[in-house]
């Protein structure tokens, strides 16, 4: 049943994505001495054609790794070192060229098979991740909250790559606010363009074919997930407006105010303070702490509004939720270019939803 599941991801979701090697240059640059006598496994690369493995094959020596382990799903992808196709799952144990460390030449590396299909959750690959210091890869996204709790499962370091809306699931919001996981340094907003393979349908903008028939996408809302610490991560987010509450209204629903860029956060405010999801770009540990996600089952209301639904243009439709379908909301304003999302069903009082926020609080 899990390997359906993962079968499916790859087919449904279409997430076989190849990451550039210059995005994990950019990254890696500010863990290097972290790497030193570590094994590690980059466990969804098929390893002929991994920039993952490329990167770290090519360093080996400075950054003093121990071993490097790749493994991948069942690929069909033409093999580029031997340009033979491959039916199985393999894999690849590198622990450098003794006989010459300077060499770039990896064609002679046994690629070997997997006994099953290189599933992630496998025996044999669970087996290979014990053996791991650090997990480095880019992970099926659609499998992003799976892939994370076996890494947590098993104490593993990691830096992978992600979507920014797995911020808001529960289970990694709450890594998050534990501080048991946090953004990388190096995506801060913007798109990546990633390799696809040569069956990926190019029906999008953004997507291109290189001078050598490769194919590329560019993905939204891109970051690297990690658990290792780095010293920029602890730099303060400098504040320089105070606090109006003509400027920064409180939610209806939880006593907070509403902050709409990170930037604008009032140095004087020592309340709880909603802010959004891309604020843990620039989230200091040392300066703020993680309260809760504005969402329902996260924190915890103080009404039950009834209200009636509105639909694009703020026009009745008839339908009704309780507290803005569980999200923070505040009063609608004059000065809001959207329409008003919601009404009060005793009042005729306009709400405007917020959606994705975090509460955090300043740390004193």
């Amino acid at each position: 049943m899990a390997n359906e599941r993962f079968d499916n991801a790859k087919k449904n979701k279409a997430d076989e994505f190849y990451t550039q090697i210059a995005d994990i240059e950019k990254e890696m640059a500010h863990y290097k001495d972290y790497f030193r006598g570590k094994t590690i496994l980059c466990n969804c690369d098929d390893p002929r054609i991994s920039n993952f493995f490329k990167y770290f094959a090519l360093n080996f020596n400075e950054f003093g790794l121990k071993k490097i382990i790749t493994t991948c799903y069942k690929n069909q992808d033409v093999d580029l070192f031997t340009q033979n196709e491959c039916e199985k799952a393999v894999y690849i144990e590198y622990m450098g060229n003794p006989n010459d460390p300077t060499s770039t030449d990896f064609s002679t590396i046994e690629v070997k098979q997997l006994k099953g299909d290189g599933d992630f959750r496998s025996e044999e690959c669970i087996e290979l991740l014990k053996q791991a210091d650090i997990v480095i890869t880019n992970p099926p996204f659609s499998l992003f909250r799976e892939y994370v709790a076996q890494l947590i499962k098993y104490e593993k370091k990691f830096i992978i790559l992600g979507n920014v809306n797995a911020l808001s699931y529960k289970e990694i919001f709450g890594l998050i606010k534990d501080n048991k996981l946090w953004l990388g340094y190096s995506i801060h907003s913007g798109d990546r363009e990633f390799g696809v393979p040569d069956s990926y349908p190019l029906n999008a903008a953004g997507c291109r074919i290189d001078k050598d028939g490769k194919k590329f996408i560019r993905v939204k809302g891109v970051r690297w997930f990690t658990n290792i610490d780095y010293n920029e991560r602890h730099e303060n987010l400098v504040l320089y407006k105070t606090y109006s509450s003509d400027e920064f209204p409180k939610y209806e629903n939880y006593d907070a105010i509403n902050v709409d860029v990170s930037t604008d956060i009032p140095l004087d405010y020592d309340g709880v303070i909603g802010v959004p999801i891309t604020f843990l770009d620039k989230y200091s540990p040392d300066q703020f702490e993680i309260i809760a996600l504005g969402i329902v089952g996260s924190c915890e209301f103080s009404n039950e509004r009834k209200m009636e639904i509105l639909d694009k243009n703020g026009l009745p439709t008839g339908k009704f939720t309780v507290n803005a379908k569980g999200t923070l909301y505040r009063k609608h304003l004059a000065s809001d270019k959207k329409p008003a999302a919601f009404k009060d069903c005793e009042t005729g009082q306009l709400y405007q939803s917020i959606y994705a926020r975090i509460l955090i609080k300043r740390r004193k």
